[in-house]
């Protein structure tokens, strides 16, 4: 399985914000979207995946839902991202179907090789740079903090950058060896974006970087 190389991740003042900005990102190409609902009880978030699913399923776009991996369960999404405070990948693992995706979230060297030893699917480094997106921000790693991560880890788990990424972060962030990027703001404000992001992606890649799970 090929981890997508471009992950949007929802952005929206209320959950119909939510929604519509996963529409949007679906018409204008996204190939991976993350749903990120916080502070909601889980029938509301289960209800807005729900929604999500219906319209990623329409464009065949991959659904990853954020912390709730019963949720995920649920409503058959492509996969469930954890962060480092939510539940073990090992522990979600049994509860899902085989062919669901789990990433997880690293800040460190010792983040990402013990979600290595929790065989995750992928794993979401950051921050790139500083972010008003997440509250409770980790020490921002820049080029030379995933350069030397990766240099060390020499893994085959796809690793995508992300924290405050923009389109003319991309070339100089793969050259570090990153397989991919995620990106919330830059996209929400413009989906235009979407395509761009892309060619870039494609355009910094060879075939050897195609990662298989």
């Amino acid at each position: 399985m090929i981890i997508n190389k471009l992950h949007y991740i929802s952005q929206g003042a209320t959950p119909k914000e939510h929604i519509e900005n996963i529409q949007q990102a679906c018409l204008s190409g996204a190939e991976l979207i993350q749903l990120r609902l916080k502070n909601l009880s889980e029938k509301k978030i289960l209800k807005i995946a729900l929604e999500a699913r219906e319209i990623t399923n329409q464009f065949q776009t991959r659904l990853i839902i954020n912390d709730y991996y019963k949720i995920a369960k649920e409503v058959k999404a492509d996969g469930v991202h954890l962060g480092k405070t939510d539940t073990c990948p090992t522990e979600a693992r049994k509860h899902l179907y085989t062919w669901q995706i789990i990433g997880g979230t690293a800040n460190t060297l010792e983040d990402c090789k013990t979600l290595i030893s929790k065989e995750v699917d992928y794993i979401g480094l950051g921050p790139f740079r500083f972010t008003t997106t997440k509250d409770n921000l980790s020490p921002v790693l820049g080029l030379e903090g995933y350069t030397v991560i990766l240099e060390e880890l020499k893994t085959d788990t796809p690793i995508i950058a992300i924290g405050g990424i923009t389109v003319e972060d991309v070339k100089a962030i793969l050259k570090t060896g990153v397989s991919g990027i995620a990106i919330s703001g830059e996209i929400t404000k413009d989906f235009n974006k979407i395509r761009t992001f892309h060619q870039l992606l494609e355009a910094g890649s060879s075939e050897e970087q195609k990662y298989k799970i």
